[in-house]
C-alpha cells in the first residue's frame, strides 16, 4: 500500500492528463497481481497483497496442487495468467521451462530448452534448475548459467533467441537469477574459473557489455598453489538496480567484494572488499541512505554501507556491521525502520536498521534456504521441512501462525493478487481462502 501511495503522489505532483493518469493507475494496480522476478515486484520480498490466509494444510485453502517433474529450486514468476518455473533432472542432463495456468494449476507448456551432454558438477543441496527467471509482458527470460539461457514469447512459447556460449565453471551449480533493466538481461557468473557481469540485449541476446569481477582472491596453499579455490570464489547472488543520489546503480555481491557498477555500461562504480565473503546468496536491500546485505559463508555478516560512494570504500562507508544469527541463503527484509532475517539454521533476528544494534532475536526452528517476504503486514517464513512461521513485524517478538505442507521449501515463495504460490520439492500450490475455509 505504501508503494501505491507513493506512486500515486509522484503521478499527482507530475500534472499528468486525467485520462493517462487513470491508465498508469490501472496498470500499476495490475502490477500489482504479478510477480515478474526474484523477490518480487521491486526486488525486496514486499507484497502489496491483503487478504492472504493466515492459515493452511494439505487439506485447508489449498485451490490446487500440480506436480513438477524432477528437480529445480528457482521460484515461480507471475505475469497475467502464467506462473513460469524451471525444472531438471537429477543428473543435469535435461533443462525445461514449465508454464503453469494460474488460475486452474494446468501445465500448458512443459518445455525441455536444453540437453547437455557433459554437466557440470552441482553439489547436492543444489539443483541445475535453481535460477529463478524473470519475466515480462510478451517474454520470459530463463538461465540455468553456463548451460544456457533463453528468451521464451509467452503467448507462441517460441524460443526467441538462446545464448550457450557464455563459459563459466558454477563449481557446486548456478544460483544466481538474472533482472531486467530497460532493455537488458543483466546477469552474475561468479564461478571458480571465471567471475563476471554481463548485460544482454533482451531483444536479439546479444551482449551488450561485459565486466570481469575487479578482485579475483584465491587462498594459496603450502605449495603455492590454490586452496579451496572453487568456494573462495563462487557467488550465487542475485543483482539490484536503484536510483540512488541521482545515478542508477547496480548493487551486485561477489566473492571477497560488493560491488555496484553503471547498469548502461558496466563500469565499477564503487567496491567494499571483505576477505571472509564468499558465496554470497541473498539479494540486497536499500533504505534509510544505506544499502544492507549478507556477506555469505565463512565468517558471514550483515553490512550496512552508506551510498554516495566511488572507488574502494570500505574504510569510508561501512556504516556498521552485525555478526551473529546472519543468514547465508535467505535473503533479508526491510521492513520501516528495521531488518528481519532468518538465518539458515532457523534463529529469527531483528535488528535497527540505522544503528546494526540487536532488537530481538529468537529461535523458531528448522533450516531454511527460502527467503522471507513481507505481506498482509505480516512476515511469513519458509523452512526446509515444510514449516511457515507467520510472525508479526515490531520490536516485540510475536508468532501468528505457524502452517505445515507436506514437503519442504527451497524455493522462495510468489505471491499475486490474494493468493501464495509455494514450490515445494515436488509440487507447485496455489493457496488462497477458500470458502468456509475448506
Amino acid at each position: 500500500m505504501k508503494r501505491f501511495a507513493r506512486f500515486v503522489f509522484v503521478l499527482l505532483s507530475s500534472q499528468c492528463p486525467p485520462t493517462l493518469l487513470l491508465v498508469l493507475l490501472c496498470l500499476f494496480v495490475y502490477a500489482g497481481n504479478d510477480w515478474p522476478q526474484f523477490r518480487g515486484p521491486e526486488g525486496t520480498g514486499h507484497s502489496d497483497a491483503r487478504d492472504l490466509p493466515l492459515n493452511w494444510s494439505e487439506t485447508k485453502n489449498i485451490i490446487w496442487k500440480t506436480p513438477i517433474h524432477d528437480r529445480g529450486w528457482s521460484s515461480p514468476v507471475i505475469y497475467g495468467d502464467q506462473i513460469w518455473l524451471t525444472t531438471a533432472t537429477q543428473d543435469g542432463r535435461k533443462l525445461y521451462a514449465i508454464c503453469v495456468d494460474r488460475e486452474t494449476g494446468r501445465v500448458v507448456q512443459d518445455i525441455k530448452l536444453f540437453e547437455v551432454a557433459q554437466p557440470q558438477y552441482a553439489h547436492p543441496f543444489n539443483t541445475y534448475a535453481s535460477p529463478t527467471p524473470v519475466i515480462e509482458q510478451g517474454r520470459v527470460y530463463i538461465t540455468f548459467g553456463s548451460p544456457g539461457t533463453a528468451c521464451i514469447d509467452t503467448k507462441s512459447f517460441k524460443v526467441l533467441w538462446e545464448r550457450r556460449d557464455i563459459e563459466c565453471n558454477h563449481f557446486r551449480g548456478a544460483g544466481s537469477s538474472p533482472i531486467i533493466f530497460r532493455n537488458l538481461l543483466i546477469m552474475h557468473f561468479d564461478g571458480s574459473d571465471h567471475q563476471f557481469v554481463v548485460a544482454l540485449d533482451k531483444q536479439t541476446g546479444k551482449t551488450v557489455w561485459q565486466t570481469k569481477r575487479s578482485i579475483d582472491f584465491q587462498d594459496l596453499d603450502a605449495n603455492g598453489k590454490p586452496a579451496a579455490e572453487g568456494d573462495y570464489r563462487k557467488a550465487f547472488a542475485t543483482p539490484h538496480v536503484a536510483m540512488i543520489n541521482g545515478r542508477w546503480e547496480m548493487i551486485s555481491l561477489g566473492a571477497k567484494a560488493a560491488y555496484a557498477y553503471d547498469p548502461l555500461t558496466g563500469k565499477e562504480l564503487w567496491r567494499v572488499e571483505e576477505r571472509a565473503q564468499h558465496s554470497a546468496s541473498t539479494r540486497p536491500v536499500i533504505g534509510h541512505g544505506m544499502i544492507f546485505f549478507p556477506t555469505g559463508f565463512s565468517a558471514g555478516q550483515l553490512f550496512a554501507i552508506r551510498t554516495g560512494g566511488n572507488g574502494l570504500i570500505t574504510d569510508t562507508h561501512v556504516t556498521w556491521r552485525v555478526k551473529r544469527g546472519i543468514s547465508n541463503k535467505p535473503s533479508i527484509l526491510l521492513i520501516d525502520d528495521l531488518i528481519y532475517m532468518i538465518n539458515d539454521t532457523g534463529i529469527a533476528s531483528c535488528v535497527e536498521a540505522k544503528t546494526g544494534e540487536l532488537v530481538w532475536q529468537q529461535r523458531i526452528g528448522g533450516e531454511y534456504s527460502a527467503s522471507p517476504v513481507y505481506a498482509d503486514g505480516k512476515i511469513w517464513l519458509f523452512s526446509e521441512d515444510g514449516k511457515t512461521t507467520v510472525i508479526r513485524p515490531g520490536r516485540a517478538f510475536e508468532t501468528l501462525a505457524e502452517n505445515r505442507l507436506d514437503e519442504g521449501f527451497l524455493a522462495s515463495p510468489a505471491i499475486a493478487g490474494k493468493a501464495f504460490y509455494l514450490r515445494t520439492r515436488t509440487h507447485l500450490y496455489k493457496i488462497e481462502k477458500r470458502l468456509h475455509g475448506k
